[in-house]
């Protein structure tokens, strides 16, 4: 049995507040808990059934890893979803982590290295940067989009949800364990990247796609291997601040019909997941 000190603070864990005084989240299932195992994060902790902790007791001696089984009363209380789950880790937030400061030359290094896997002629280093972004569920979708299609870095401003949120986190579905997350002063990191001709090799400076409604329609524009495509909120699109440095904007066209009514816009999420798509096939077609 767990001690009520335990339980305590793992649900404390639910609150960022309380996040961020212990530096440390809540991860819950089975994949998302295995893919955490092996990821580069230290877990603290891994919380489950017997029949959990015995399936899986090789790999969690391996790692060193402490272990509680935990009984079904006792996960009701600690989990953060609406069925609990057999298991439950609480995972260390990494103490050193990417700024604004050491992002250039990270993604320098990933124009270097990653290269298509089409052609060793072409960088493709693609960025998502997410402006204002409130809803969790959309949040860990789009992690997961990233880590979809090859996108290793994901900028938010400040004013975005919590990346360690157990809604986010559950909604990565482990993508979190395999995609750089960083929060920061957005106008700051986009300007720096933009002008930046050593990210972008011969094809100019590193160019900032915005997703708008009145933009161009992604389906008929050239789209380059490398730059940043910028996400705004979910209700008011891409912040003022933000607009200026917007390099192409672009946009999903509607199919629907005018005359009877349609959609006003999409999901952040399933625009994410569209406009990283139309990238992919585009670069496909060019390499």
């Amino acid at each position: 049995m767990l001690s009520q000190n335990q339980i305590k603070q793992i649900t404390a864990l639910k609150v960022k507040k309380y996040r961020e005084e212990f530096s440390q989240f809540i991860a819950e299932g089975h994949k998302l808990v295995m893919d955490m195992i092996g990821s580069s994060y230290k877990i603290a902790g891994i919380y489950a059934s017997a029949d959990w902790i015995v399936a899986n007791i090789i790999l969690i001696r391996e790692k060193n890893i402490p272990v509680f089984e935990t009984l079904p009363r006792e996960m009701e209380r600690l989990t953060a979803l609406s069925t609990p789950s057999p298991v439950l880790a609480v995972v260390n937030i990494p103490k050193k982590k990417l700024t604004v400061s050491t992002l250039f030359d990270h993604i320098s290094t990933l124009s270097h290295q990653h290269t298509s896997t089409l052609s060793h002629q072409h960088t493709s280093t693609l960025v998502l940067a997410l402006d204002d972004i409130r809803d969790p569920g959309n949040f860990g979708t789009i992690i997961r989009i990233a880590d979809w299609f090859g996108i290793n870095m994901v900028l938010c401003s400040e004013s975005c949800v919590d990346i360690y949120n157990p809604k986010v986190v559950q909604a990565t579905m482990g993508s979190i364990a395999r995609v750089n997350v960083i929060t920061g002063d957005l106008a700051q990191t986009l300007t720096t990247l933009s002008g930046s001709t050593t990210l972008s090799g011969s094809s100019g400076r590193f160019p900032v796609y915005g997703a708008c409604l009145d933009g161009d329609s992604i389906f008929s524009q050239t789209l380059t291997g490398h730059g940043i495509i910028l996400i705004g909120n979910e209700s008011r699109g891409i912040s003022a601040d933000l607009a200026p440095l917007i390099t192409k904007k672009i946009s999903i066209p509607s199919y629907g019909n005018s005359f009877s009514g349609k959609a006003e816009s999409l999901n952040a999420s399933i625009a994410t997941a569209i406009i990283c798509a139309e990238f992919r096939r585009k670069q496909i077609i060019t390499n």
